[in-house]
């Protein structure tokens, strides 16, 4: 338990330290683009870390796990990876990289319509899903502090973008919103499904099954929830 405990510490120093009041020091020294290769080669390794320490872990079950709840975990995991591809392209200015800019404006377009932090949502609803399946001391560990760098760094990303646009993200802001539908259900914006494209929601489809497949190598296979459930 140790070493997924380390893990975590490590990961959540890196994403709530490094890239939270450090950043500005660090990218005065390194540049924009070493400090982002190295900030990502250092997230690989915390990801690496914590698939070899979650295997290692022993079993210390903390609620009982209810395998029904296999299905729901389905539906958000494909949600996180459709919300992960619809998040890739210029019209998202919540990205790392660069954003598109119309009429002077950010555009509220696509799936910023439906959240602004499309790619960040995903990783929310990913481990969401694995926690309620997964009711154990080094899951709640592991997916626990990928939650909370998700959920941070929506909030530090609007920071940051408030203060980089000002005026142009505030008017931005004010027709999205963080929680995915919050915006569409409140009126500030409609949903247009012409603005979506169909190789992202492809993609999404063969990453799925492609992850829900080869999930048995860092993992207990997911087939076991339907399984449980009488589902051949």
């Amino acid at each position: 338990m140790a070493s997924i405990s380390l893990a975590a510490a490590f990961w959540l120093g890196l994403h709530l330290i490094v890239a939270g009041p450090l950043r500005v020091h660090l990218v005065g020294m390194l540049g924009e683009r070493s400090y982002f290769g190295i900030f990502s080669l250092f997230s690989i390794a915390g990801v690496v870390w914590f698939v070899f320490a979650y295997r290692a872990a022993p079993w210390t079950p903390l609620w009982p796990t209810v395998p029904a709840l296999g299905y729901l975990a389905f539906v958000l995991v494909f949600l996180a990876f459709l919300l992960m591809t619809l998040g890739i392209g210029p019209m998202n200015p919540t990205t790392t990289k660069s954003y598109r800019m119309i009429d002077d404006k950010l555009p509220v377009y696509g799936i910023t319509r439906v959240t602004r932090h499309p790619r960040l949502c995903g990783v929310s609803l990913w481990g969401i899903a694995h926690l309620i399946v997964n009711g154990n001391l080094a899951a709640l560990i592991m997916f626990g502090a990928l939650l909370v760098t998700a959920v941070n760094g929506m909030l530090s990303i609007d920071r940051k973008r408030r203060r980089a646009l000002d005026g142009l993200w505030d008017e931005f802001a004010a027709q999205t919103s963080r929680l995915p539908f919050a915006a569409i259900l409140a009126g500030r914006t409609r949903f247009e499904i012409s603005e979506f494209r169909a190789w992202q929601i492809a993609l999404a489809v063969v990453l799925f099954a492609g992850v829900f497949w080869l999930h048995g190598i860092v993992g207990p296979s997911p087939l076991w929830a339907l399984h449980q459930s009488g589902i051949r």
